[in-house]
């Protein structure tokens, strides 16, 4: 269950990977807690041989330690911004994070299951750091990449955020939302070719 106002995203490391794989923990106890993997055809991985991967489209699949499905997060073949939705266990559309066209640092729209601007995804490129911010500027949580090591991240493409939610979020309605803004924010910015 998705009921934790603390994530640590931990990408799968592997040189030339053909599709994108991570673990959710809980930071206080190491557990893994869910597993993120993306849903590739074949076809989707050969073009990721060829291709930047920021522009392919994409199927993340969120499931629990026992393997039941939490969310769901898709984007079509995108060129100059993406749009991602987000659904839940029933396939019932969440969200959409829709990425700002020119943005320093990375931003994005996020608009409920009914297409209304409810919240902004707004990044720092030099500190890694994004903000989950309402309509109104308050702060709803973060997602901060945390650094690895030198050889890690010199030599593989793989990356470690965490997700913290504010103390007046409920975790169970937005904490999903956010943990995929997470796994959005680095499958769209942050996965350039292998």
């Amino acid at each position: 269950m998705l009921d934790k106002r603390t994530y640590f995203v931990r990408e799968h490391v592997g040189f030339m990977k053909l599709h994108e794989a991570y673990d959710i923990l809980d930071p206080e106890t190491g557990e893994v807690i869910a597993e993120a993997r993306e849903e590739a055809s074949p076809f989707r991985k050969i073009l990721k041989l060829f291709m930047n991967k920021t522009m392919l489209p994409f199927e993340i699949v969120l499931t629990d330690a026992s393997g039941k499905k939490i969310l769901t997060i898709r984007r079509g073949f995108t060129f100059l911004r993406s749009r991602v939705e987000v659904y839940d266990a029933a396939d019932q559309l969440l969200g959409t994070f829709q990425q700002k066209l020119f943005s320093i640092g990375g931003r994005f729209k996020v608009l409920d299951a009914q297409g209304v601007e409810v919240a902004e995804l707004k990044g720092n490129l030099i500190g890694w750091d994004f903000k989950f911010l309402d309509i109104q500027g308050n702060e709803l949580g973060r997602v901060t990449k945390k650094w690895a090591g030198v050889g890690k991240e010199l030599f593989t493409t793989a990356d470690n955020y965490v997700v913290t939610l504010s103390e007046e979020v409920d975790p169970v309605g937005t904490g999903p939302l956010l943990l995929a803004a997470a796994l959005c924010v680095d499958m769209v910015l942050k996965e350039k070719s292998n």
